[in-house]
């Protein structure tokens, strides 16, 4: 061998010995192996791995660690070793020149070689320090080398100085030896620790810093860093303090800039590709040649590969150093077997022990790193998406809003950027697999040869087996995502309007809506189970058919050949390694599957329009800063018909303009057009300066009052104060609880309507911007305030009289004191003009003033004269009854403000104490409790719920076929043993065969009983966990729909319910069954391993309690903390979405203002802080895997270790069965405490979703002895002494007693929270009496059922609350009428012939809320209702908001000629309604103080009605 022949002429001695190297008792390395081979790897590792180093250093952010102890005593020590290299080097050369003996090339590379690479680890050492890398890899590893590679020499160096003669002198190497050694031991040490953090960094740090920057590399390499959050964790319930800050390279601020650089880059390649298109935007009225079929989307993915590849390559790296270690084990376990067999000498049983060890921990480490490395890509690309579809949200354009509802938007954020996450771990599976597949055959071929193939057939003939079925369960897949999406949006609505619900007794119709969705779902999720029972049952069978077909293929063919125990268990760990990456692929790909649907989706919806940025110019030189010339505006696509035509408008700077016409004929629109949000079909649009808008229905965040108001601008105190003054806030503030530091509920929802559109329009006051677009901000206010209102802000004299102002109103009596009046008609200007010009020009605006004339004659009468003059000279007689018509219907007095039950009217009427501070009020004040996430272990009872709803039958035999299954299956594994250990089956060197066909025969039987009992346990599982996951999702259901209005609906918010819909049902349905399956697995694989490897070396068991017990203490404090950081991860998650769902609803306003990009911060902030929950759950995982592979490993090493020990006792079968399992047990332990903490992570789901179909109920729906069919004949109605309060405390309604003879007609007044609301809600028992009762025809309500009460009685609600679906469906969800009453209550309402327009008729698909409907539509539909209903007790909250006088009319009209007969009560906010009403009832304070017919109540000059006609000028 001529490469040793030159080392040995290198050395001078001989390279290699094997003799006195392998073959002896006291093995010995040559000096010249050690001078050279001994010396060069660990150098030759530093030179290449300093790469790694450089490449860390100039992609730091950080800089200058401070010179300390730590980097100076290493860079002296690295000096001083530097240094004896140098003298071993002088001494060399001074022996060599004495000739004292012969010196040759070794002895002068190794110090050369070692001096520079000791200078290089000096290099790396300072521009480490400079460059801020507080601990480096790439050195602990060197050092750690150059201890190991020291070690034969140092035992060399002592066995000879040993042997010296006691007159000679110390050798001077053995000198230099024993001062070097200690020296790289003690840089080892140092290397163990890290340096100082860096003084110049570009980050700074909120919370307490990460501990993972400042650990030592051991310490990253096993994440000890996170013990002290295990130990706490373990300790207490850990919460948001505890957790540490983000890395700032995992944080949004530098994430979602590099992904949006690379996605940009994807847009514009992609729009250069685009080819033909000529109008990409929607900017002109020019053609628009799209290509026949639409363009494919750009994708993310390119953008996302770019962004965050490189982590990812070095994770492959990674994984591929451990797919190759994987395969050491087999190969050690033969030279075990062998060392069994034959007579080898005892250290190398000893070595393979250790070397088996070694390799195991060697893989643990690096599967470790490789999955952190992974998960913390999926972390980043979550992070970047989900700022992404943020962003893209707000700018979407209504068309494209139009096409996806706001939860399937937030979907899109919840699951499909949550599944990278999930999917980057796996993805490198792709090439990985097949990777193991092919090296394990490589290997079998060497043990087996041919008789592989055999095996490898049936693996080819699996894999299109399953992908046939993982195809179907893709198409299953889409169908269930489909009917989850409809189920959940129809969930939504249904919270949404809750209220109503409840008043019509509806909820019965809607729970059969969703449960029949709820079918079709559970039915697709059936056929997916069967499905994966199917491929569990291919992929359990797959690695037993294998080895069977080898094997017996093997035996079959060879006649002199027989099975013996190297080969049977060699092949059989190898088979072993085989199943992992077989089982992964389906999963695999259908995870790719998933991933891709996802971002198909995705794509779909960032590749959707964007409002055009263009289409409103801002220029600056414009004269009048609101210009519109020949304007065409439509919602949604280019082809859709403009809503707007021919609109041109001039407004001058500091102009009041006033925007009036008939519902419908599109002022809000005009107002959308100047913001931008409509499509511009041509013309030209321009405004300059900033906008402040106020929109019809007012946007309410979920914040305290003054951050609605404040809205993101610093607070100035005296500015404030005057803006809650002049929008008559103060009365309000003092009301509330806590004052402007009240948090306000989701939409606003414990706010009045009235409340809620003041607080709008004091965000846009304080907002103070140049032009305000004000969307009828009065329409929801009292006539005084609504006068107060006009005056100190919106009119000549306000505080807005230098500012432009464009402001739709239905409000005749101002119109005098405006610059510029617009009349719009069917989305055209009619007329506009100063407000004379339009009087004398009799034209369309002359029409509109008659209709609200009497309405500005109260406010100033002597400017009317000569107007009504000329008025009457046109119109003659017929003038006045118009004109008295008029009058009786625009009474727009009296007080609008209305309360919502939310208010808790009277209730909050108390000033707060003095004394406390703002949080504290804060605290107190607080409506929606924050989300319970519970604490401590997931108590046994959720376990018990859970299994009571699979089934005791399902559990049962789940269980015991597992059983029956491990027993096959180490049945089968010890069979083999014995075959190969049978001494007789070659007789005269030919095999017996009748003997081989008894044992392959056995062997094949034992395989098929495993077959069988994995297909039946796995089945009984998935339709057991499939009938809980139907049951319990009814019982929340059912829960739901029942809790009380008051006391849940209001103090819980939509998003936390839904969450429970959406995300704990899923659980349930996709993610249970599969953990629970793999827990069974995994649980009692661990039973099997233990029992076979005790079996075999019995001294094993005294090993098992110990490892036992450390392996419960870790697994005891990972679930503890893993299940809470889980928890405060997924609470830390709902912010997200419910912000995210608040921007989208309130995007016109965010834009409006201009302050996306602090919404778009807020957004990336609440991501953040889930993912700083997020991660340290991730390292968790981390942690306890290192810990326990160890465990695995010294499983491993011990069952070797015995086997050494007991070598003379053990047969080598049995060897190879314990160490094959032992080898296994690494990967089943880690999986066992990874699966249970995922069933206990994941059990969550049912504690949450039993919470709410537990929650407190109201009263019973129907009772047997409930009141007669025909009940209530009359509608004859007493109230007794009847006290009504929402909360324990002050009760809202006190002592009220009265009476309502049939058929009356009773008008209900007061002021604002004098309890209107609350009677009405006392009368449908959605708050329940505290005193005293309500009867109805001489029945006591509170005896009855509540839908026996609520369905027998009408209310037209105050809010038009409608439902997606069909028309027909709002009116008549029982579907009890026939199509010919439908008809004709439509005819009644006035709206038949609107509904003959639509091309559906009654079948017209409403959509969410009821959007494509006028908002006056939405009150007919309301009053369509009632008129089918016609129950004999009507009760009619006046709507106030929105609502023209026009509709208001029809309103009025319809129900005095059709509940003629009917008893009638209605809360009145407009006096002029009630005045022909029987009786009148007026309540002050929760009191009532009057109760007459109103003639008589008039003629009493002291009563408070008196008071309130004078103010609403009814009486003069």
């Amino acid at each position: 061998m001529s490469y040793k022949s030159t080392l040995d002429s290198f050395c001078g001695t001989p390279f290699w010995n094997s003799t006195a190297t392998w073959y002896t008792d006291n093995p010995e390395l040559t000096p010249c192996f050690q001078n050279t081979v001994l010396v060069w790897i660990p150098c030759l590792y530093l030179w290449v791995f300093a790469l790694l180093d450089i490449y860390y250093i100039l992609h730091s952010k950080e800089r200058n660690i401070p010179w300390n102890m730590l980097n100076i005593t290493k860079l002296i020590i690295t000096c001083l070793l530097i240094v004896l290299k140098f003298v071993d080097l002088g001494v060399t050369v001074h022996t060599s020149s004495n000739g004292e003996r012969e010196v040759y090339n070794a002895d002068y590379y190794s110090p050369i070689i070692k001096i520079l690479t000791f200078g290089l680890s000096a290099t790396l050492l300072y521009f480490n320090r400079k460059y801020g890398m507080r601990a480096s890899g790439v050195l602990f590893f060197f050092w750690l080398l150059l201890i190991l590679a020291g070690l034969p020499q140092l035992r060399s160096r002592i066995i000879e100085h040993y042997n010296l003669k006691d007159d000679e002198n110390v050798q001077y190497n053995f000198v230099s030896y024993m001062v070097y050694y200690p020296f790289i031991v003690l840089m080892f040490i140092l290397n163990c620790f890290a340096d100082l953090p860096p003084k110049d960094s570009p980050y700074k740090y909120e919370k307490n810093q990460c501990p993972e920057t400042s650990a030592g590399f051991p310490s990253r390499l096993t994440f000890s860093w996170f013990d002290p959050m295990a130990l706490t964790g373990f300790r207490r319930s850990l919460t948001e303090s505890d957790l540490w800050a983000l890395n700032p390279p995992d944080s949004s601020t530098e994430a979602v800039p590099r992904f949006e650089k690379f996605w940009e880059r994807t847009l514009r390649k992609h729009e250069f590709s685009g080819g033909t298109k000529a109008t990409y935007r929607k900017t002109s009225a020019s053609v628009n040649f799209k290509p026949e079929i639409e363009r494919k989307p750009a994708s993310i993915l390119p953008a996302l590969c770019f962004a965050f590849g490189g982590q990812f390559m070095f994770g492959a790296l990674l994984k591929l150093v451990n797919d190759t270690l994987m395969f050491v084990s087999p190969q050690l376990l033969k030279l075990l077997i062998g060392f069994v067999q034959g007579g080898e000498p005892e250290w190398k049983g000893y070595m393979y022990a250790v070397a088996l060890l070694v390799c195991a921990t060697a893989q643990t480490m690096l599967l470790a790193h490789y999955f952190t490395r992974m998960y913390l890509v999926g972390m980043r690309i979550r992070t970047a998406l989900t700022s992404a579809i943020y962003r893209k949200s707000l700018r979407m354009s209504n068309a494209a809003r139009k096409e996806s509802t706001v939860g399937e938007i937030v979907n899109l954020m919840s699951v499909d950027a949550q599944r990278f996450i999930e999917l980057t771990a796996y993805l490198n599976m792709i090439w990985s697999a097949p990777l193991q597949i092919a090296l394990a055959l490589y290997f079998l071929w060497g043990i087996l040869g041919p008789s592989v193939l055999a095996g490898l057939a049936v693996m080819i003939i699996l894999i299109p087996v399953n992908g046939l079925i993982a195809n179907r369960v893709k198409t299953l897949q889409i169908k269930q995502m489909k009917y989850k999406d409809e189920r959940v949006k129809l969930m939504n609505e249904v919270l949404n309007g809750i209220k109503v619900l409840k008043m019509y007794a509806w909820e019965p119709s809607f729970e059969d809506q969703i449960l029949k969705i709820r079918n079709k779902e559970m039915n697709v999720l059936k056929q997916a189970a069967y499905l994966n029972s199917a491929t569990s049952f291919i992929w359990s069978c797959a690695p037993f058919l294998v080895s069977l077909m080898s094997f017996g293929c093997f035996v079959l063919v060879n006649d002199t050949e027989v099975l013996d125990s190297k080969r049977a268990f060699v092949a059989l760990s190898l088979f072993n390694i085989l199943r992992f990456p077989l089982s992964m692929l389906p999963n695999v790909i259908s995870n790719v599957v998933q991933t891709s649907v996802g971002i198909k989706r995705l794509n779909k919806f960032m590749n959707c329009d964007e409002l055009d940025e263009s289409s409103v110019e801002h220029d600056a030189k414009e004269p009048n800063p609101i210009v519109i010339e020949n304007g065409h505006f439509s919602w949604g696509d280019q082809d859709s018909d403009p809503v707007l035509k021919n609109i041109n408008l001039r407004i001058p700077r500091g102009s009041l303009v006033a925007v009036v016409g008939a519902v419908g004929s599109g002022k809000s629109s005009l107002l959308s057009a100047l913001l931008g949000e409509m499509n511009k079909v041509s013309g030209r649009v321009n405004t300059s300066g900033s906008i402040a808008y106020v929109p019809q229905q007012a946007w309410i965040q979920n914040a305290t009052l003054q951050d609605n108001i404040l809205f993101g601008k610093p607070l100035e105190k005296h500015k404030y104060n005057n803006v809650i003054n002049v929008c008559a806030l103060k009365t309000d503030f003092d009301v509330l609880p806590g004052g402007d530091q009240t948090e306000i509920g989701e939409k606003g929802i414990n706010l009045s309507g009235g409340q809620k559109q003041r607080v709008s329009l004091a965000r846009a006051v304080y907002c103070d911007a140049d032009n305000f677009f004000l969307d009828d901000p009065l329409s929801a206010v009292d006539s005084h305030v609504g006068k107060h209102i006009f005056d100190k802000v919106i009119g000549p004299s306000g505080l807005l009289k230098s500012k432009t102002r464009v402001w739709v109103t239905h409000n005749v009596s101002y119109l005098a004191q405006t610059d510029l009046v617009v009349v719009l008609r069917d989305g055209q200007v009619s007329e506009a003009g100063t407000y004379q010009q339009l009087i004398e020009k009799k034209g369309a605006f002359a029409e509109f003033l008659l209709h609200h004339l009497s309405d500005a004659e109260r406010t100033s009468p002597e400017e009317l004269d000569e107007l009504k003059q000329d008025l009457e000279n046109k119109l003659g007689s017929e003038f006045q009854n118009k004109l008295q018509r008029a009058r009786s219907l625009s009474e727009s007095a009296s007080e609008s403000e209305q309360t919502a039950a939310g208010d808790r009217s009277g209730s909050v009427k108390r000033k707060t104490p003095d004394g406390v501070t703002a949080n504290e009020l804060k605290e107190k004040n607080k409506l929606i409790e924050t989300e319970k996430s519970e604490t401590g272990s997931v108590k046994w009872s959720i376990y018990k719920h859970y299994l009571m709803s699979v089934g005791v039958f399902a559990s049962v035999i789940t269980i015991v076929m597992n059983l029956i299954l491990q027993v096959f299956q180490v049945g089968s594994n010890y069979w083999l043993a014995e075959w190969s250990n049978d001494e007789k089956m070659v007789v005269n060197g030919t095999v017996d065969t009748q003997r081989r066909d008894m044992y392959l025969g056995v062997y094949g039987g034992l395989g098929v009983g495993q077959v069988i009992s994995v297909s039946v346990s796995s089945l009984a599982l998935y339709l057991g966990s499939l009938a809980a996951a139907r049951a319990l999702h009814s019982a929340l259901l059912g829960g739901v729909l029942r809790a009380p209005s008051i006391g849940f609906f209001d103090c819980t918010p939509v998003g936390r319910v839904l969450n429970r819909f959406s995300k704990d049902v899923d659980v349930l349905d996709n993610v249970l069954p599969m953990t629970l399956r793999g827990w069974t697995s995994c649980f009692f694989g661990v039973l099997g391993t233990l029992f076979v490897i005790s079996m075999s070396t019995p001294i094993f068991l005294a090993v098992i309690l110990p490892i036992g017990f450390v392996y419960y203490v870790i697994q005891r404090f990972y679930v503890a903390t893993s299940r809470q950081l889980k928890r405060l991860e997924s609470v830390s998650r709902s912010p997200i979405y419910s912000h995210f769902g608040e921007s989208i609803t309130g995007a016109s306003s965010i834009r409006a203002y201009g302050v996306t990009d602090r919404f778009v911060e807020e957004s990336e902030r609440r991501v953040d802080n889930n993912q700083s929950c997020y991660y340290p759950s991730c390292i968790a995982n981390r942690w306890l895997a290192v810990r326990l592979e160890m465990i695995g490993n010294l499983i491993i090493f011990f069952s070797a270790i015995f086997v050494v020990l007991g070598r003379d006792t053990v047969s080598p079968g049995l060897v190879g069965l314990s160490v094959s399992y032992a080898l296994q047990i690494t990967q089943t332990l880690n999986w066992l405490v990874r699966m249970t903490s995922e069933v206990e992570t994941n059990i969550v789901a049912v504690e949450r979703i039993k919470e709410y179909a537990e929650t407190k109920q109201e009263a019973a729906w129907n009772l047997e002895q409930g009141p007669g069919a025909t009940w209530p004949e009359t509608g004859a109605l007493q109230l007794e002494r009847l006290t009504l309060g929402y909360r324990a405390g002050e009760p809202a309604l006190r002592d009220l007693t009265c009476s309502v003879a049939p058929r009356d007609k009773l008008g209900i007044v007061g002021r604002t929270g004098a309890g209107k609301s609350t009677l009405t809600l006392g009368l449908f028992r959605i708050v329940e009496a505290m005193d005293g009762k309500i009867m109805i025809d001489g029945v006591d309500i509170s005896t009855i059922g509540l839908h026996q009460l609520r369905s027998r009685i009408t209310i037209i609600p105050q809010d038009p609350i409608l439902f997606s679906g069909t028309l027909r469906m709002n009116l008549d969800p029982f579907e009890v009428y026939t199509d010919d009453d439908i008809w004709r209550s439509l005819e009644h309402a006035h709206l038949k012939t609107f509904v003959q327009g639509l091309q559906a008729g009654l079948r017209h698909e409403i959509s969410e809320g009821g959007e494509n409907l006028s908002v006056g539509q939405r009150q007919l539909v309301c009053l369509a209702r009632a008129l089918l209903r016609k129950t004999p007790l009507l009760v009619l909250d006046e709507a106030t908001a929105a609502v023209d006088l026009e509709t208001d009319e029809l309103i009025q009209k319809t129900i005095r000629s059709e509940f003629a007969s009917c008893t009638v009560l209605t809360i009145a906010h407009r006096l002029n309604t009630i005045m022909d009403s029987t009786k009148v009832m007026v309540l002050d304070r929760g009191q009532l103080v009057e109760y007459a017919p109103p003639e008589q109540l008039l003629q009493d000059k002291n009563s408070i009605f008196y008071s309130m006609a004078k103010d609403a000028g009814i009486v003069n």
